[in-house]
């Protein structure tokens, strides 16, 4: 129980030593996280709203400035006709006052509607542009990061900006009117009173100073922790089977445990410190409120003011702490959503792959002659996954990229794709450089049969279609029947409509990789890449898909890359990578005959075969 209660506490001395670490290294380079920046930002995306937002603002005016007659009109009643005990003009008064309070409520209820749907649109606009810019990063961007951490900033961060313009926007503005007029109104009743409870502007800016030093970073961290458990979740949410496989709920366990603490002791901390702000504010407002209860009832018996005076000051104090109250507490909301803000704007300022493209050719009348000249390229600098590929695939042959894991075949194809973009060298499709030509147009003519036969939430046919959207019916059903699938669709339960999930339960892996096929028919791309298309059925369904595939290749210059060797003994030419370099090429036959390394592995796959 002790080291429980002790976590918070360890937690806040990690934390602000890792603080102060940020804090000297920051000093060394230009700092990232920039409120001002951050807020103009913002301030972009809820300018679309401007309109609306004049309306807003006139209605916060309209309700401070009504929300600051009505204490005073009370002040004017005790001295006008309760002091003096005179009825004449008390009811046409009150009824003011009453109508002062209608509008005031109104006005009220107006600006939340207007603000609600402000802060809707503006987060639309910040959701749709953040969703649009992810779809223009290159896949590397991907790679890098947890896919649930990525989720967290589309859904967690955008949300906590959407809540905050709901709420804070407009405290934040009326709380700065009505600051203004009350101060204006006070020094004009008496400036000795207003001086007085300005005392505590200064205790309350030093002791805002040192709360929001601290919770500034602790939001931050919050944040960046609950993305981190995001994708995690997400992560283990997705691997189930493997976690279960090897029993391994203990460490996920653990795991999740650990970062949950990491999360809960950054939030009890931020809190703890903004917890602090409602405290100091009810303090310093007791505080003013006792001197003017003291001062004014002083000043009042030497007849200096009158006991509505006071009124109106005892009321108007609590309305000058009120603001900055409100303001303490809005900070902190501020503060959280401007870390949300600041997590989507990084994202948003992530390179677009397309940026650069808009002085590119587009692929034309492809043929689909392949080159690769003296090709290098690294996923991290020191260490060069594939090293001076030379290599020359004509119109309609097939070549197949054979080696051990690592040996860098993916790397070929996401060269070719333009997923990843060369060291040095070039490589040309039909004689011209792909770095000249525009991705878009660029994989138009590519189509793609992966091993892992993704398909999507949705119908069959939606799935098929997403090969090429503009396909009728009849162009879908014709690429099934090609692809061999449309016997199995037609016994499925509502046939083409038939809805699948995003893991295809409910068919098999065989039915799948069906599918994925057909939608490449769908696409009657050029170049055709197959990545490891039949490694994760079993023996039979493959040599039923092979001889689909044989169907889809005729015509195409295909790419194929396989560790089951007797995919590609068909291949026109056969390149064996080791290390990043091609070290040997030629026809299955061929290659045999050297007794080599593809030779090798070929007696490798042919003996683990007969165990």
């Amino acid at each position: 129980m002790l080291n429980e209660l002790k976590r918070p506490f360890q937690y806040k001395r990690n934390s602000l030593l890792n603080m102060e670490k940020e804090e000297a290294s920051t000093k060394k380079r230009p700092k990232s996280n920039n409120y001002k920046q951050t807020l103009k930002r913002i301030w972009q995306f809820l300018s679309f709203n401007k309109g609306l937002l004049l309306l807003v603002l006139f209605m916060v005016l309209l309700s401070s400035l009504l929300g600051l007659l009505g204490p005073f009109l009370v002040g004017m009643a005790i001295d006008e006709y309760i002091v003096k005990k005179s009825s004449d003009g008390f009811i046409p008064l009150l009824l003011g006052l009453a109508g002062i309070y209608v509008v005031y409520s109104l006005s009220i209820w107006f600006q939340n509607y207007w603000m609600i749907g402000i802060a809707q649109n503006t987060v639309y606009e910040m959701r749709t542009k953040l969703f649009q810019h992810l779809h223009k990063l290159p896949i590397a961007f991907f790679d890098k990061r947890q896919h649930g951490e990525l989720m967290s900033r589309m859904t967690n961060d955008i949300e906590n900006v959407s809540s905050t313009l709901n709420s804070s926007v407009i405290q934040v503005f009326s709380s700065l009117i009505t600051l203004i007029g009350t101060i204006s109104v006070m020094l004009w009743l008496s400036p000795l009173l207003t001086l007085l409870t300005l005392i505590i502007v200064p205790l309350m800016f030093f002791g805002m100073k040192w709360i929001t030093k601290r919770t500034g970073e602790l939001f931050k961290e919050q944040q960046k922790n609950l993305g981190e458990l995001n994708g995690f979740i997400e992560e283990t949410i997705s691997g189930q089977r493997i976690i279960k496989t090897f029993s391994q709920e203990r460490k996920v366990i653990a795991e999740f445990t650990e970062k949950a603490e990491r999360l809960k002791g950054a939030g009890y901390w931020a809190q703890t410190y903004s917890g602090f702000i409602p405290k100091l504010m009810n303090f310093l407002n007791n505080f003013s409120f006792t001197i003017i209860a003291g001062i004014g009832g002083i000043l009042a018996l030497k007849g200096m003011i009158s006991i509505g005076v006071i009124v109106i000051f005892a009321e108007y104090s609590r309305s000058f702490t009120r603001p900055l109250n409100d303001l303490a507490n809005q900070f902190n909301t501020l503060l959280s959503a401007i870390a949300g803000a600041e997590r989507v704007f990084e994202i948003l300022d992530e390179e677009d792959e397309f940026l650069h493209e808009n002085d590119l050719r587009e692929l034309n009348d492809v043929r689909g002659d392949v080159e690769f000249r003296n090709v290098t390229f690294s996923y991290e600098e020191e260490n060069q996954t594939v090293k001076n590929i030379d290599l020359h695939v004509f119109p309609g042959e097939t070549a197949a990229f054979v080696g051990s894991t690592g040996a860098g075949k993916t790397t070929m194809i996401n060269l070719l794709s333009r997923f990843y973009e060369v060291d040095s060298g070039c490589i040309l499709i039909d004689g011209q450089d792909i770095s000249d030509i525009k991705r878009e147009s660029l994989r138009q003519h590519m189509g793609f049969v992966l091993q892992d036969s993704f398909l999507f939430q949705g119908t069959v046919i939606e799935n098929i279609r997403y090969g090429r959207l503009s396909a009728t019916e009849e162009e879908v059903v014709t690429a099934a029947k090609l692809a061999n699938a449309h016997s199995f669709i037609m016994k499925l339960p509502h046939q083409y409509d038939s809805v699948l999930n995003q893991d295809g339960s409910g068919i098999s892996q065989g039915q799948k990789q069906l599918l994925s096929i057909a939608r490449a028919f769908l696409a009657n791309p050029t170049i055709l890449i197959l990545d490891e298309a039949t490694s994760s059925i079993d023996t039979v369904t493959e040599l039923k898909i092979q001889a689909v595939l044989k169907e889809l290749m005729k015509g195409r210059t295909c790419f194929v890359i396989a560790h089951r060797l007797n995919t590609v003994q068909n291949a026109n030419r056969i390149f064996v990578l080791d290390k990043g370099r091609i070290v040997e090429e030629g026809t299955h036959d061929f290659l045999i005959k050297q007794e080599g390394v593809y030779f090798q592995l070929h007696s490798n796959a042919e003996a683990s075969t007969n165990i």
